[in-house]
């Protein structure tokens, strides 16, 4: 497992609640930073960090109601009976967006 300092404000800090976390990798990826600039400004938010190798680990989409990719693998840690929090955090998403849209059509 690897550390990873998350942003403050950020879906991934809302879902562990926590400003430090640590995940399992099975891979040999990693995201380039010298394109991170670019990136940003595109509208990407690298909202984890590994504060040993300063790679990012988890990135979102600004301006996207739930959009979060990861280097890890959530499914590793997540049983029936502890949910992985990212898993828990999509699903609330998900379910408040379809109540949302619910509560529109209904006023129409």
């Amino acid at each position: 497992a690897y550390p990873c300092k998350l942003a403050k404000g950020t879906l991934a800090a809302e879902a562990y609640g926590t400003s430090r976390i640590s995940e399992r990798h099975r891979h040999r990826y990693e995201f380039n930073n010298e394109y991170l600039e670019r990136m940003e400004k595109a509208g990407l938010i690298p909202s984890g960090i590994n504060p040993d190798s300063n790679l990012v680990e988890i990135v979102e989409l600004k301006d996207h109601p739930w959009f979060v990719g990861v280097q890890f693998h959530p499914e590793l840690k997540s049983t029936v009976e502890k949910p992985h929090p990212l898993f828990v955090s999509f699903v609330k998403a998900c379910l408040e967006r379809k109540y949302a849209a619910s509560a529109v059509n209904v006023g129409h």
